[in-house]
């Protein structure tokens, strides 16, 4: 059978900027091998896979990026929330409820003037461990900042649903990439799953998967973690919307907004937002053979 997909670009207000995405809008009964494989060969950095009653607003959701199945992603939901908008063509907003494997999120849209925009409660965010004062410089070293470049504020893991290493920076985010093999464990010491560099000034970050290799160009799950981070510093005031930019040195600007609520001790949830702009349309004709190539996840 034909398989039905979606091209969208999130935290863009046009096409062709922003983080792209592929959202399968009713692909029930693939294998996670098969959803791999499809990922893989469409090669955006995330594809989401949906399951649902015909009209119904929950939603089960799988998200796949190029290696593996992700417990959660902010950017592939919110996309996927904009589809599935444009495809119930209802004129007023909607809300929509995403069941993942890692957790349960609620997301808003409505109607823009070239597209959708859609925005996600990512709930309470965990502070986890702070790195030591001593273990500042080589976490800078890793990143190939120069010295003073980070901001008098702590390095601190933070999760509202994917662990990041927040690394604040008044300089040096032009130059930055991680430079360690290793990386993967040096941010893992201190319970992070990756690192998310920001210029604590400007708003402005950067994310690259722990190789170095690839960078993110809209990171939406660690969107949530910065704007809890800094209103937990007092850096931004709570339930106050601020932009948050990031993509322009991978030559895809994208722009997310970030509200923290509740009070900088106990916040109580974290909204990352962003336009949703439409591409393209596709459909497979053939689906990938059921067995699963060497790289593929156990079903």
């Amino acid at each position: 059978m034909p398989l039905h997909y979606r091209h969208v670009d999130v935290f863009a207000s046009q096409a062709y900027t922003g983080n792209s995405l592929a959202v399968f809008p009713d692909a029930p009964g693939l294998s996670a091998a098969r959803m791999l494989a499809i990922t893989q060969e469409l090669r955006h950095f995330e594809s989401i896979f949906l399951s649902r009653a015909e009209g119904a607003d929950h939603v089960t959701a799988r998200v796949f990026d190029l290696f593996e199945e992700l417990d959660f992603a902010g950017h592939p939901v919110l996309g996927a929330a904009a589809v599935l908008h444009e495809h119930d063509g209802t004129p007023g907003p909607r809300r929509w409820t995403f069941h993942l494997p890692g957790r349960t999120v609620e997301v808003s849209t409505r109607r823009t003037a070239g597209g959708y925009h859609a925005e996600l409660d990512q709930g309470a965010p965990d502070f986890l461990a702070t790195v030591p004062d001593e273990d500042r410089a080589e976490i800078a070293a890793a990143l190939n900042l120069p010295d003073g470049a980070l901001a008098d504020l702590p390095l601190r893991t933070v999760s509202t649903g994917l662990r990041y290493l927040v690394v604040p920076v008044v300089a040096g985010l032009a130059e930055a990439r991680i430079v360690r093999d290793d990386f993967a464990e040096l941010v893992g010491r201190y319970g992070a799953q990756f690192a998310y560099l920001l210029d604590v000034e400007a708003r402005e970050g950067r994310h690259w998967n722990n190789d170095g290799v690839l960078e993110d160009v809209a990171t939406g799950s660690a969107a949530g973690c910065v704007g809890a981070y800094l209103a937990r510093h007092h850096v931004v005031p709570v339930d106050e919307e601020f932009t948050l930019r990031q993509g322009r040195f991978a030559g895809r600007p994208s722009l997310l907004t970030v509200t923290a609520q509740g009070r900088p001790d106990a916040l109580h949830n974290i909204r990352v937002g962003g336009d949703v702009s439409t591409v393209a349309r596709g459909t497979l004709d053939t689906l990938p053979a059921p067995t699963p190539p060497a790289n593929a996840l156990p079903e």
